[in-house]
């Protein structure tokens, strides 16, 4: 197996002009796709929105919500052409980065338990399951729980 490696990728804050294209993202990323309101919402609600840069396009984007001390992981994506290179790694590090400069000694998020790529992420960088919640997310069938894993910024 050759190694790739991870293009160079930057971070910048979330405009109201980057929801169509961030929406166009998650629309091919999940089958149950945010809808471009609700990324409006997060950045009227002042929640940390991010874009993830690679050559001059948007390759993915994460929502933060931070409060009394713990983040919340709401929504985390790498677009279809940039998988497989590293780039979630990156941006969930510079996530925890943002969510620690936002005061949070503790994250959160939840993942389906049919997406064992991002499950081997989060463990990978010392999250750890702590609970579920049932029937959570919609599903093709119904509803399906998410695992909801936390991790501690402390020291770390």
């Amino acid at each position: 197996m050759v190694a790739v490696a991870r293009p160079h990728a930057e971070l910048r804050a979330m405009h109201r002009e980057d929801v169509p294209d961030v929406a166009a993202m998650e629309a091919v990323s999940y089958e149950f796709p945010w809808t471009p309101g609700i990324f409006s919402d997060c950045l009227k609600a002042g929640h940390p929105c991010w874009v993830m840069w690679v050559d001059g396009v948007i390759a993915g984007y994460g929502v933060l919500s931070v409060a009394a001390g713990e983040a919340h992981v709401l929504n985390i994506c790498v677009g279809p052409d940039h998988r497989g290179l590293g780039l979630g790694r990156f941006l969930m590090r510079r996530l925890l980065d943002i969510a620690r400069w936002n005061g949070a000694t503790r994250v959160f998020l939840e993942v389906r338990p049919s997406n064992p790529v991002a499950q081997t992420l989060y463990l990978s960088m010392g999250f750890e399951e702590i609970g579920r919640r049932p029937k959570y997310y919609p599903a093709k069938d119904g509803r399906e729980d998410a695992i909801v894993m936390a991790k501690d910024l402390v020291g770390g």
